[in-house]
């Protein structure tokens, strides 16, 4: 019985009896997903902005554009036919994937609409996975499958603190209980 007593909950909202809702652990449980929001949105907002600024990358042939890297890795891809899509039109997908990033970022970073981010990042990744970092051997030092691996926690947490989704919910139930309650 005494061991139960020391026993710390697994309640990360801090409705747990004592201080087991208020102490350093609880704190830290509730901000675990802080570090990797800011990581991952700092990154994909990084590289929206940086394909955005690059008119190599978002050309259709030549050194260092998007067209030159889909033919680089039509015959090693996963899906070569996620390749053929966007060798149709190189600059219009790597605008998209650039706003797609864009959008990501932004998204994560402040909290907006965060697991709809997150399912967008996770997409953009596997994507990048199966196509351009798929002959990466051994399959570790490809980046794409840490990223995809990265956004599951966010797609199945959401952005619950320090984020626009949580003020939003908060002013909704606070509006709920005056009108209700």
């Amino acid at each position: 019985m005494a061991h139960a007593d020391r026993t710390i909950s697994a309640d990360l909202k801090g409705a747990g009896v004592g201080a087991a809702g208020t102490g350093w652990r609880a704190r830290a449980g509730r901000h675990a997903l802080l570090p990797l929001r800011i990581f991952l949105g700092g990154t994909f907002l990084y590289a929206g902005l940086d394909k955005v600024t690059d008119r190599a990358f978002l050309a259709a042939d030549g050194d260092g554009s998007l067209g030159a890297l889909l033919g680089q890795v039509h015959d090693s891809a996963a899906l070569p036919q996620l390749v053929e899509l966007a060798q149709r039109s190189p600059v219009g997908f790597g605008y998209a994937i650039a706003v797609g990033e864009l959008l990501v970022g932004v998204g994560i970073l402040v909290g907006l609409l965060g697991r709809l981010a997150a399912v967008g990042g996770a997409l953009i990744s596997l994507t990048l996975w199966l196509t351009v970092s798929w002959a990466t051997s051994p399959y570790y030092y490809g980046n794409d499958l840490a990223y995809l691996m990265a956004w599951i926690p966010l797609v199945l947490a959401g952005t619950p603190r320090f984020s626009l989704d949580a003020a939003l919910g908060n002013r909704r139930a606070r509006h709920g209980q005056q009108l209700f309650g």
